[in-house]
């Protein structure tokens, strides 16, 4: 079985750890790791968190650097992608794909000739919020609130008030105008709502699961689904034990019945289609039951003893991404 994933936040554990690299290392993804869970592409955020850092750009070109170099390091087993065909030219080569992105596009400040620079040095999705309200957009849960996990969680906080800024209107028509991805995960109600408006391609949401399943904020409503899959996009099954189920406290466990829950109930509202996989690994700390890249197959697994096909196996594993990347890159 191929697998596209959509998220992960292996290059920030690289940038801290530089002892670490990308070829083997004791993190969920690694070269090794990927080919033996039979990747055929992951996707690799550049994740700055604007509030800690001084000159957040800064960060942004560290872990620019960093991808580079474990690229070119690492040439013989994995090459970028920049269009689609370079996705099918890799795989023929042998090579794993790797796909760069952005995680809170807010580091352009305000700046379209900054979002151009970005992707002519490579990046092809970006994530338009994190948990922070930025230039182009506001979060549904965010960090500016959160005070006590118990209490009023800011996790339960729905913003269908405040939309896309009028640059973030630009900023999504100019992403599409690029071919360039337009990821919605971490972006509030209103938000997801005004970059439908306000675009006309398949969108994702790379790392987001189903709020009637888990009531965050951070998971999408039925009625976001439905409207994705209309559009033709596609969501992205996160691991983040929170976002499957709910737990008394922070970074509670992630199972695999929990990943089955969800693909079901979006398979039931809006069809097998706009399932994918955001595994979010490196970026999470719940205990996994699916510990890194190469136990993928227990998924699959999961998923034949549920009563899904093979193909609806394969579209939720790499197909239905594939399928927009193909339209977009």
């Amino acid at each position: 079985m191929k697998v596209v994933d959509m998220h992960c936040d292996t290059i920030l554990e690289l940038l801290n750890h530089p002892e670490k690299g990308l070829f083997q290392n004791d993190l969920s993804i690694d070269i090794q790791k990927l080919q033996k869970g039979n990747y055929l592409l992951q996707n690799f955020a550049l994740f700055t968190d604007q509030k800690v850092l001084s000159i957040p750009e800064q960060q942004t070109m560290r872990l620019m650097d960093v991808f580079w170099n474990e690229m070119e390091k690492n040439k013989e087993y994995i090459a970028p992608v920049f269009s689609y065909e370079d996705i099918e030219k890799n795989e023929k080569a042998g090579k794993l794909s790797a796909l760069l992105t952005l995680e809170d596009g807010g580091v352009v400040f305000n700046d379209l000739s900054m979002l151009r620079n970005y992707y002519r040095l490579g990046v092809r999705m970006i994530a338009l919020t994190w948990n922070y309200p930025n230039g182009i957009g506001y979060p549904n849960f965010s960090m500016d609130d959160f005070t006590d996990y118990k209490q009023a969680s800011p996790l339960q906080q729905i913003d269908t008030v405040h939309g896309l800024t009028g640059f973030g209107i630009q900023y999504v028509q100019e992403m599409e105008r690029l071919g360039m991805i337009i990821d919605v995960s971490h972006l509030n109600d209103a938000g997801f709502y005004d970059v439908l408006k306000n675009t006309t391609k398949p969108f994702v949401a790379s790392h987001s699961n189903a709020r009637s399943i888990c009531p965050v904020a951070r998971n999408l409503s039925d009625e976001m689904i439905q409207a994705l899959h209309a559009r033709g996009g596609v969501m992205g099954i996160n691991f983040c034990g929170d976002f499957l189920e709910e737990h008394e406290s922070p970074n509670g466990p992630s199972h695999i019945e929990a990943m089955v829950r969800h693909i079901c109930h979006i398979k039931k509202i809006a069809g097998i289609d706009c399932i994918g996989l955001g595994t979010d690994f490196d970026g999470i700390h719940s205990d996994l039951e699916i510990p890194d890249a190469s136990y993928m197959n227990q998924l699959a697994q999961a998923l034949s003893e549920n009563g899904f096909t093979q193909e609806e196996i394969e579209k939720v594993f790499y197909k239905n991404v594939l399928r927009v990347y193909k339209e977009i890159l």
